[in-house]
């Protein structure tokens, strides 16, 4: 059978069962179970048995959930707000004032937690209501959050880097070891931003 017809059986079973309201996820497994039903001779529900299996039972996957309930315990207990008590003294003499608590504390959080998500509503919890107070201007706060909590992505240990490590069979480690450099150059750029706009477009924020 011609590719583009296979193509053309493939998106017509997915965008059936997208537009039926069925879950991504189904509809990828139901685009499986039609192509193997029509165009192979394998055992449909042995192999996918198997596949599912494999692919669910990785024990590298269960550290996943224990990054996310580091991140949760952080959030509701009283060691993000004394982070972030310990970093104003520091943060708050440099061009940006308090702003960089934001970059510096999401930095740290992505250290322990593992998670963009984790770290944003962590430091923001405790970082915004204090720069409102103090007047800093809504899109920096925001800004400075929004793009610090993407630091999650890359400082070790990434929930992301180790769904992609165990999803392209690729060492955890080394994609640890990859990703710190990165990770620390983005808070630094980060920060040298808010400098550099403290000192030229806003006058010096404290």
């Amino acid at each position: 059978m011609s590719e583009p017809l296979l193509i053309a059986v493939f998106l017509g079973v997915l965008f059936f069962m997208l537009g039926s309201g069925v879950w991504v996820g189904m509809s990828l497994l139901a685009c499986a179970v039609v192509g193997m039903e029509v165009f192979t001779n394998r055992p449909v529900g042995d192999s996918m048995a198997i596949t599912i299996w494999g692919s669910t039972s990785s024990w590298t996957l269960t550290s996943l959930p224990l990054f996310i309930w580091m991140g949760e315990i952080l959030f509701r207990t009283r060691l993000s707000k004394i982070l972030f008590e310990g970093l104003t003294p520091w943060m708050k003499r440099l061009p940006g004032g308090l702003l960089h608590v934001n970059i510096a504390g999401s930095a740290i959080f992505a250290a322990i937690s593992g998670s963009s998500a984790a770290t944003a509503a962590t430091v923001g919890k405790m970082s915004i209501p204090e720069l409102r107070k103090r007047e800093y201007p809504e899109s920096m706060i925001i800004g400075t959050l929004a793009g610090a909590g993407t630091l999650g992505l890359l400082i070790p240990p990434s929930i992301s880097l180790i769904v992609y490590g165990v999803t392209v069979n690729e060492s955890i480690a080394k994609l640890f070891v990859a990703g710190i450099v990165p990770g620390l150059m983005l808070a630094g750029l980060f920060m040298g931003y808010v400098a550099i706009w403290s000192m030229t477009s806003r006058g010096h924020i404290r």
